[in-house]
């Protein structure tokens, strides 16, 4: 059983920064794919950020340069550095994972999910 559990959301001013944390446990760390996604109230649910189990990232354009997807396999650990945040990044942020290889923002591509952490943005 994989368990996803976000941590580091918060209420920053435009312009700042947070750091995103998914301490991940089960069997598909570090050999399958995983993705931060987000949901603003009134919006569909988005890919944000992936990364494969080759280490390739893919980032939506809304986040290009701004946004860093990374993984810390020793601590069992994925994260999401937010710099230059705006106010139209406010949303609950959630990590998933799946047990397949390539880096997608489908939802349909992810099978496991954390519960979110809330980030909001003032300007």
């Amino acid at each position: 059983q994989v368990q996803l559990v976000e941590s580091g959301g918060g209420s920053v001013q435009a312009g700042g920064s947070l750091r995103l944390s998914c301490a991940v446990s089960g069997d598909t760390y570090g050999s399958g794919r995983m993705a931060w996604f987000r949901q603003a109230p009134g919006k569909e649910r988005e890919g944000v950020a992936c990364i494969g189990s080759d280490g390739s990232t893919t980032y939506a354009d809304s986040v290009k340069g701004r946004f860093t997807i990374s993984k810390d396999n020793a601590k069992n650990t994925l994260y999401l550095q937010m710099n230059s945040l705006k106010p139209e990044d406010a949303a609950m942020y959630y990590c998933a994972a799946d047990r397949g290889h390539l880096c997608g923002l489908r939802e349909s591509s992810y099978k496991y999910w954390g519960q979110g952490t809330q980030v909001t943005v003032s300007s």
